[in-house]
Formats: C-alpha cells, sequence, structure tokens
C-alpha cells in the first residue's frame, strides 16, 4: 500500500489533481461572474461547471498513465526511471496551482468589494432596487424609445425616495427584462428587489406590464397592467 501511495507522489497525482481543482474553481469563478455580462442563459453556466466537476477523474486517470517528456506525451510505463522529468513536471504544477489560487482569490476579492454597501449593510440592501430595461413587444421597432422613456421615468420617480438605493440606467441597460437568472443579475447589481416590464403599442392604445420581484427568491411582490390611449405621451 505505500509504495502504491508513493508511485501516487512519484507520478505527481496529488499534485494534478490540486492543480485540476485550483483551475477548475478559477473558471468557475469567471464563468459565474462574466457571462451573465453577455446575456448567457443560466443552464450553459451550469453546463460548464457540470463538465469541469466531471473531468475531474479523468485527468487524475491521465496524471496516473501518461508523463510528459521533452519528446511528448508517452505513457509513465514506458519511461526510463533515468529520462523521466517529473521533479520538473511538479514545479511546473506548482507554479500553476499558485498562480491560479491567486487569480481565483483576487476574483472573489473584486467581486466582493465592486458593491460594498450591498455586501455589508443589509439596512442598505433590502431598499434597494433596479429597472430593468422594459421590453418592446410592438412590431413597430421605433417604440423602443417609447420603452425606454418609461423606465427612464420610473428611475427619476424612484430615485427620489431618499431612503431607496436605485442603480442607475447606465449599469442596466446592458441587461434584458425577464432575464434567466434573476438572483444572479442581482448580486451583480447589489440589489434586493428587480423591476422589469413590457410595453406594447397598437394604434393610438398603450399597454406597459410592470412585475416588482424580490430577487434572491425570484418571487413576484407585485404586478399590475395600465392601459391608456396615446393622446398625451408625457402625461403616460
Amino acid at each position: 500500500m505505500k509504495s502504491f501511495f508513493a508511485e501516487l507522489k512519484r507520478r505527481n497525482v496529488y499534485r494534478a489533481a490540486v492543480g485540476y481543482a485550483a483551475v477548475a474553481w478559477l473558471l468557475m469563478q469567471v464563468a459565474t461572474q462574466t457571462l451573465p455580462f453577455f446575456d448567457t442563459p443560466a443552464w450553459a453556466v451550469r453546463v460548464i461547471i457540470v463538465v469541469l466537476l466531471g473531468g475531474f477523474p479523468f485527468a487524475m486517470i491521465w496524471a496516473w498513465v501518461f508523463e510528459w517528456t521533452p519528446k511528448g506525451i508517452v505513457r509513465t510505463d514506458e519511461v526510463p526511471p533515468g529520462q523521466s522529468i517529473a521533479r520538473d513536471t511538479r514545479r511546473k504544477l506548482d507554479f500553476v496551482i499558485s498562480t491560479a489560487l491567486a487569480l481565483a482569490v483576487a476574483l472573489l476579492l473584486f467581486d466582493r468589494f465592486r458593491h460594498p454597501r450591498a455586501q455589508g449593510d443589509s439596512s442598505t440592501l433590502a431598499k434597494s432596487i433596479a429597472v430593468l430595461p422594459f421590453d418592446n413587444l410592438s412590431d413597430d421597432k421605433n417604440n423602443a424609445y417609447f420603452a425606454e422613456g418609461v423606465q427612464d421615468e420610473i428611475l427619476t420617480r424612484l430615485a427620489k425616495v431618499a431612503e431607496l438605493k436605485v442603480i442607475s440606467r447606465t449599469s442596466t441597460q446592458r441587461l434584458k427584462s425577464s432575464p434567466n437568472d434573476l438572483p444572479q443579475i442581482a448580486r451583480q447589481l447589489g440589489v434586493m428587489h428587480i423591476l422589469e416590464g413590457s410595453v406594447q403599442k397598437s394604434g393610438d392604445a398603450v399597454r406597459v406590464n410592470v412585475q416588482l420581484a424580490k430577487a434572491d427568491t425570484d418571487a413576484h411582490l407585485w404586478a399590475d397592467t395600465f392601459d391608456r390611449k396615446l393622446t398625451d405621451i408625457f402625461q403616460i
């Protein structure tokens, strides 16, 4: 049994396990924090995590069976003891491990301090809201300007509430209404509540749907539909 564990050490299987875990953790952090910015579906992020976790046993088998030599990748059993460069590989793995861990920790700290008020003040977080861009459900693409106007008007009125933390339109304009992963969006913006909706126009009639949700539970707190005549756009 001791010889088996000694062979695991000689073949750098232990270091390969730690190295794979460190790199996988880094890639998971990158995926969960950057892909939502590109409106990537939540299932795609989950697939990446599952693939990284599932690849661990294959990486361990590879580390046991093969060795990286100056002549390329060959089976470990075929490498004469005097020609093995396992020690050099060990130093390279140590470098990969330390680099991956340092980058992962830096990414975690960046995410934590990006929204310090939301992370550290629960009372502020409870009174925080982000208004996502409203969907334009009309065939006329020019009505997208009207949808943006509705969002701006809501933001302006909410910003007048002194105790309410309102995320600026600049931070939300890259997002879309009805996102696939509402809790993830809320964590990125540092808010507890999300307001989303849609605007639909037909002739001189306009319908505005609005929904308020608590982000951490994805539960709707309030929703309403407003039907108006398009006689005075500013009155609407």
